[in-house]
């Protein structure tokens, strides 16, 4: 080898090295410069959140700014439904179904190039194959925290229509006890089950020991939940005693009414039942039916010769 290639190589070498490290230094010089999140105030994030919690956080804090305030109070407002308000921001969860798209896009990749590997040579995919199979990879990474966040507010939904009725009964048996309204619900959260209209109470009672009054507390609960029958509740609760009214008549009204809506929608789920089974049955069953009734028929005439 020339001197000359020599010198080459060596200015090449230094150059390339000289890039990584100015990379490396822009990236550790932003990675600085966001500011450390305080969260001795909130809930611990979702388990997927935290296994990515790093480049969430980093994507979150470079794309805030440039977040419409409509999309994200929309959004806040669908994480305070699932019961994430105290757990992320809606950048956190923007920036959580980028960083799905990248590892859905990259394992896609991972993929066809191992599907790749075990072809013949000469037989490999071209380029433009891995860029479409990597794209919808990337659309179904994006897409997938979506797709969880509604189921997770589909389950808060039904555990709590279910479980609505079973806290009022207990309100109300408390109230007509003696109790107040406020060591009514106390007991409930003691006595309930576990789930999404315990936490809920326990939130109202926190409210209402930091200072808030026990109306703000009840409409708060009623719009992070944005149920009809939470609503119903919460406007009754609040007119019975802004008006003086007694609550024990107005809780066990209320009570009633809501286990009447409960058997209502298993009435209505129990109709429904036998016209969701109609596309399983003429897909899979009868045609399997048909099978076994028709094949020895069938065979029958194939050995006689017609």
């Amino acid at each position: 080898m020339s001197d000359s290639t020599t010198v080459i190589v060596l200015l090449f070498s230094l150059a390339v090295g000289l890039a990584v490290a100015l990379v490396a230094w822009l990236v550790s010089k932003s990675i600085a410069e966001i500011p450390e999140e305080d969260r001795q105030y909130k809930d611990p994030p979702p388990l997927g959140f935290r296994l990515a919690w790093w480049p969430i956080q980093w994507i979150s804090y470079a794309i805030a700014p440039f977040m419409r305030r409509r999309r994200y109070e929309a959004s806040l407002v669908r994480l305070r439904k699932a019961g994430l308000d105290y757990s992320i921001l809606p950048p956190q969860f923007t920036a959580a179904r980028l960083v799905c798209a990248l590892l859905g896009a990259a394992a896609f990749w991972w993929l066809v190039g191992a599907y790749d590997g075990h072809r013949a040579e000469g037989e490999g995919f071209a380029a433009p194959v891995y860029l479409q199979v990597s794209l919808v990879g990337a659309l179904l990474g994006y897409a997938y925290p979506g797709l969880w966040l509604r189921d997770r507010l589909a389950a808060r939904r039904s555990e709590l229509l279910k479980t609505f009725p079973f806290f009022l009964d207990i309100i109300t048996l408390c109230v007509e006890a003696g109790l107040n309204l406020q060591g009514a619900m106390r007991q409930a959260v003691l006595k309930g089950p576990r789930g999404v209209l315990r936490d809920e109470l326990q939130r109202v009672l926190r409210d209402i020991r930091a200072g808030k009054t026990r109306a703000d507390s009840l409409r708060a609960m009623s719009e992070r939940l944005n149920e009809t029958g939470i609503t119903n509740f919460c406007s009754a609760v609040i007119h019975a005693e802004r008006m003086g009214m007694s609550l024990g008549p107005v809780l066990r009204m209320q009570a009633d009414q809501r286990r009447s809506e409960r058997f209502f929608r298993a009435e209505k789920l129990a109709m429904e039942a036998p016209i969701k089974m109609l596309f399983p049955l003429i897909a899979f069953i009868f045609p399997c039916t048909f099978v076994v009734l028709f094949f020895p028929i069938v065979m029958k005439f194939m050995n006689s010769g017609l």
